[in-house]
């Protein structure tokens, strides 16, 4: 047995490593399925994204890889799509030309400084607060509530197949001192999105960077979240968040055995050609159960 991961990078944004040695480091896993999913291109001057002319390099790389190594392995072509309304999403005509397999759908960004960048809210703490102060005059919920309505409308206007590490932003709530997730207005928006996730029939990833990078003790989404995901019945997808071949499955067992005790036991992937549900245990995808 062995797991999936569909959310990797590559050189063509802030990842390390071609496509070639990602799918090495999948095949030696025992992976049957892997998927890539680089930081696609932004109007903006942001470090870790691909460069808008590399697009079709990216794709025609990952293209190459799937058909050297397409007797020993699924791979699969997607990107991380930021949400940024009126000017990036997933359905957007650039990433469509692309012909990819899927998209996963994540907001980084939250609204603009006064000089028109946009807010990076998973980046540096001191960027966070100064955008903080410069946008939402030091109003913590009303920059929490912001971002997950900026998710919702993803969902609903331009929806990706997976939604990407929903609850990121709490790596910025000073271990609970800035913003707790206790609090009845942050459950609110986290229900509000979820709901909306699940009219759309979405799939979550459950994102394990955070865990392997030390910037959190759980996934992304949390224990609560996932098991208010479980009542509800929505689909998810274990991924790394890879930004290095040796990445591709970091603490997927733990993250697996929380999943359990939660009670899911199936995740959605794409495996021949098709979105499905498939068991799994600590060890990884049944796929004979698909």
């Amino acid at each position: 047995m062995s797991f999936t991961n569909f959310h990797g990078h590559t050189h063509y944004c802030d990842g390390k490593g071609t496509a070639a040695e990602y799918a090495d480091a999948a095949i030696a896993q025992g992976m049957p399925v892997y998927g890539f999913s680089t930081h696609a291109p932004l109007p903006y001057e942001v470090l870790w994204t691909m460069k808008e002319e590399e697009a079709e390099k990216y794709v025609a790389e990952v293209a190459q890889a799937k058909e050297k190594y397409k007797d020993l392995i699924q791979i699969y072509t997607g990107l991380e799509v930021d949400y940024i309304p009126e000017t990036a999403g997933p359905g957007h005509e650039c990433i469509q030309k692309l012909g990819l397999d899927y998209t996963i759908g994540s907001v980084h960004f939250v609204d603009f400084f006064p000089n028109g960048h946009p807010w990076e809210i998973d980046g540096q703490h001191t960027l966070f607060l100064e955008g903080l102060q410069q946008i939402f005059k030091g109003d913590i919920q009303q920059a929490i509530k912001r971002y997950y309505a900026l998710i919702r409308k993803m969902v609903q206007e331009d929806p990706p197949d997976i939604v990407g590490h929903l609850d990121k932003i709490k790596i910025q709530s000073e271990d609970g001192n800035l913003f707790s997730e206790e609090a009845d207005w942050y459950r609110d928006a986290v229900e509000e999105t979820l709901q909306a996730i699940q009219a759309r029939g979405l799939i979550v990833e459950v994102n394990t960077r955070g865990m392997y990078k030390k910037k959190t003790i759980d996934p992304y989404p949390g224990p609560w979240v996932l098991e208010r995901m479980r009542t509800l019945d929505i689909p998810i997808m274990l991924n790394s968040d890879a930004h290095h071949p040796r990445e591709i499955i970091a603490c997927f067992e733990e993250t697996a055995k929380l999943l359990l005790d939660i009670g899911y036991n199936h995740c959605r992937i794409l495996l021949n050609g098709k979105w499905q549900d498939v068991a799994f245990t600590i060890k990884g995808i049944d796929y004979a159960s698909s």
